[in-house]
């Protein structure tokens, strides 16, 4: 069983930045897929970013290309969602989910309790 627990989330004007930290019960960051999701009240859960289980490969959602970034630190068992240039539609609560697959795109298993980022203009 992967647990999986966010932190980092919190209030921030609009143009700032934010570091999310998503921690893993074992040793899942490098060798599962690890995606942030997001939703934002009364839409739908999106894809925001992914890193591939062992090469590490990157994809991102074209709507936040360029100012986020995911990375992980296999020592410490995390992943990471550096969100910079932040803007009011970025507000949602973010989960953090784990996948045995290696496509970005599905068959994330795991998932998180979620933690909100509200962006005010």
């Amino acid at each position: 069983q992967v647990q999986l627990v966010e932190s980092g989330g919190g209030l921030v004007q609009a143009g700032g930045s934010l570091r999310l930290s998503c921690a893993a019960s074992r040793r899942t960051v490098s060798s599962y897929t690890m995606g942030w999701f997001r939703q934002a009240p009364g839409k739908e859960r999106e894809f925001v970013a992914a890193i591939r289980r062992s090469a590490g490969n990157t994809d991102y959602a074209d709507s936040v290309k360029g100012r986020f970034t995911i990375s992980r630190d296999n020592a410490k068992n995390t992943v990471y969602l550096q969100m910079n240039r932040l803007k009011p539609e970025d507000t949602a609560v973010y989960y953090c989910a784990a996948s045995e697959k290696y496509t970005s795109f599905g068959g994330y298993g795991y998932w998180g309790q979620g933690t909100q980022v509200t962006v005010s203009s």
